[in-house]
């Protein structure tokens, strides 16, 4: 049987963060992933390019049953200190938009950077190693595996949620939590694109390509940006954003002209522009197919100067509160985060160890702590790891 002090189950953002993290320590790790190779999931964020951190990233941006958990790890280890390591393995950078900071080149130098610094502090490092239980014996874990038995002090669950399947997600991490005592909140698919039925889909889904920006609200949570319009229902920025906060059967509020005072713009326009269609009004702030579609379905399409009172209310009410009905979401197949996890009320928010049982630590998305889109969750899982790697 092979031994080590740190076993971690998941060769993930947060596993290899907590890796290299814990060996310079002089602790010898051992990281196991299922995959043929590790960070699969930098690989394929931000279009290949990673979006790997956000420069605004604070407790606000996540939810949580306990939103003031992340508040420690986010603390001690800052989108400053990534910024760091990855100028000193002199990997350019930029800042898209709001905070989000990608590599100039390729989300490989993210995962290149993490292997060197993990390879430095001599983490050793099993891929395509499958895990088939584990248990705890003394003071020992013992994790088997499809490559022999593995005892260690301290084990650390890093295996990610469920979402993105096709690469490989399982939801083994919540198993093991289950074994040792822990509860797990219900997990359901974040950040993902939602879908349209019936009549709302048939209206709209030749329109698939179109993008315009929009607000997104449900209950007091409200994101403006991109809305992309799919042959399945609607996506993009501020829909990926709004969908962590949406639940079944509850309404979403659109609203198609951001920043405008609506009623303030039709009066304008029923005075200066009277003899304009409304179709040709709206095209100058929406696209045109979309300003069409929006008038042959939902409003009318006339010279402004033939709307009444109520009417021009109407099309106010419409155009700040797009009546659309949303079925469901894509799912896990196309969720960039997984929802809920192992509940924070059995760990320490400072060392993200177990209260059940010492030397058993759970970090990254596995826990009941998820991010808004942007590079908040590699921060997460860049914190959680690291506060970790400090203890195990």
């Amino acid at each position: 049987m092979h031994s080590c002090d740190v076993l971690i189950l998941g060769g993930g953002a947060a596993g290899l963060m907590c890796a290299l993290t814990a060996a310079q320590r002089g602790r010898r790790v051992l990281v196991i992933e299922h995959a043929e190779r590790c960070g699969k999931k930098i690989l394929m964020s931000g279009g290949g390019r990673c979006n790997f951190t956000n420069t605004g990233a604070s407790p606000a941006n996540y939810l949580s049953a306990n939103p003031h958990f992340a508040k420690s790890a986010l603390a001690r280890f800052t989108p400053a200190d990534f910024i760091g390591m990855v100028e000193r393995h002199g990997i350019a950078w930029h800042e898209k938009e709001l905070g989000q900071l990608f590599c100039n080149d390729s989300s490989k130098q993210i995962v290149r950077m993490l292997l060197d610094e993990c390879s430095a502090a001599g983490v050793q490092i099993e891929t395509r190693c499958t895990l088939q239980g584990v248990a705890h014996e003394g003071a020992a874990f013992i994790a088997h595996t499809t490559r022999g038995s593995f005892r260690s002090q301290s084990l650390v669950i890093a295996t990610g949620g469920l979402s993105i399947p096709r690469m490989g997600a399982t939801g083994i991490g919540y198993q093991i939590a289950r074994q040792f005592g822990h509860q797990v909140l219900p997990t359901r698919a974040g950040l993902v694109p939602l879908t349209l039925s019936g009549t709302h889909l048939e209206r709209i889904k030749d329109l698939s390509g179109l993008s315009f920006a929009v607000e997104a609200a449900c209950g007091k949570q409200s994101f403006q940006n991109q809305m992309l319009l799919t042959h399945r229902g609607i996506s993009g920025p501020a829909i990926l954003q709004i969908s962590s906060y949406w639940r079944e059967g509850e309404p979403l509020a659109i609203n198609l002209l951001p920043g405008a005072d609506i009623p303030a713009l039709l009066a304008q326009w029923q005075r200066e522009r009277r003899d304009a269609q409304l179709a040709t009004l709206l095209a100058e702030y929406l696209p045109k197919r979309f300003a069409q579609r929006l008038c042959e379905h939902w409003l009318q399409n006339r010279p402004m100067r033939q709307f009444n009172p109520r009417e021009i209310d109407h099309i106010a009410a419409t155009l700040a509160h797009w009546p659309l009905t949303i079925s469901g979401t894509e799912g896990y197949r196309t969720a960039e985060v997984t929802l809920g996890g192992v509940d924070t009320a059995g760990l320490s928010s400072a060392t993200m160890m177990s209260k059940h049982l010492a030397g058993l630590y759970f970090i990254g998305e596995v826990v009941d702590v998820t991010g808004w889109l942007g590079g908040y969750n590699f921060q997460w899982a860049w914190a959680s790891g690291h506060a970790a790697g400090l203890i195990a």
